[in-house]
């Protein structure tokens, strides 16, 4: 199992707007129907520009898929569009 933790910096006052749009576009509820997928889940930082994103994922196989699907690239765009920076990071995990 495998456990993704991403922090968006985002545009100044784009938060909101960024996280409307991953709604809007059914990112959060596409990525979340995916064969592999255990958790995909927004939240929002303390800070203003911050939005956060845990994903929790079953295997490798179903990261890739993940990253290889039409919403993912959908997801790309909008950052591009409403994000600074990604922080990205990933952990090998076994359930307890």
């Amino acid at each position: 199992m495998f456990v993704l933790l991403v922090r968006y910096k985002c545009k100044q006052g784009c938060r909101e707007r960024y996280y409307e749009a991953i709604r809007e576009n059914h990112i959060d509820e596409l990525s979340r129907a995916e064969e592999g997928c255990i958790r995909y889940e927004y939240s929002f930082g303390v800070a203003e520009d911050e939005l956060f994103l845990t994903e929790v994922w079953c295997d490798a196989e179903a990261i890739e898929f993940h990253k290889n699907s039409d919403h993912f690239a959908k997801l790309g765009e909008l950052k591009a569009e409403y994000v600074e920076t990604t922080e990205f990071m990933k952990f090998s995990a076994e359930q307890v």
